[in-house]
């Protein structure tokens, strides 16, 4: 019997440093897991490439994707939408292999209620004038867009109980570690591998 990978769910409030946190996680040559893309209709920042860091799509494309149920989840958030495309989800779990999402929260939240077997992990700032901070100096919001978000935040990290487990991003390369090491003892669960010892267990 093949062992199902895990679905790795990594999200967080809005400038928080998924991406990043993402990045320095894919960098390293031990790093397994699979990345999903997520499809997106905001424009592509500055160095992103179209499937590899989203899939990005018209605003006509990704309501198509709604309308056949293509999507794990997806939201709407500031003015865009934002999804899982289910098909390579599936088919990468079904082959044993863990799938790493890199999600908005209220993504998450759809995510758990069709996954509940998932390994959710909420991204967390050092503080509220932290995360403000990140978002300012990315460069890319104007002031409208920067009170909205951190509006989104505060509402964001007071859904935190919809997690596992809460890693503060003080330090990304910290933050990776933490998160691989949840990553090694979710694969070390009595549900996960009880099933191969039963196995071993049975007689002929």
């Amino acid at each position: 019997m093949q062992e199902k990978g895990l679905l790795i769910v990594l999200s967080g409030p809005s400038g928080v440093g998924k991406g990043t946190v993402r990045k320095e996680i894919f960098s390293q040559p031990d790093t397994a897991f699979e990345y999903s893309v997520s499809a997106t209709t905001r424009k592509p920042r500055e160095g992103e490439v179209d499937g590899v860091d989203y899939f990005f799509k018209t605003r006509e494309q990704f309501e198509e994707m709604i309308e056949n149920d293509q999507l794990l989840e997806y939201a709407e958030y500031v003015g865009n939408y934002y999804g899982t495309p289910v098909e390579y989800v599936q088919q990468t779990l079904d082959a044993g292999k863990d799938v790493f999402l890199e999600i908005e929260v209220q993504g998450a939240g759809q995510v758990r209620r069709k996954f509940p077997e998932g390994l959710f992990i909420f991204l967390a700032p050092p503080s509220l004038s932290e995360l403000e901070n990140r978002i300012v100096t990315r460069g890319t919001e104007t002031e409208d867009l920067i009170k909205g978000r951190m509006k989104a935040a505060r509402e964001e990290l007071e859904m935190m109980e919809l997690y596992d487990y809460v890693v503060e991003n003080d330090k990304v390369e910290l933050a990776c570690e933490r998160v691989k090491a949840i990553v090694v003892a979710e694969h070390c669960r009595r549900e996960r591998v009880q099933y191969r010892y039963k196995k071993m267990l049975e007689v002929d």
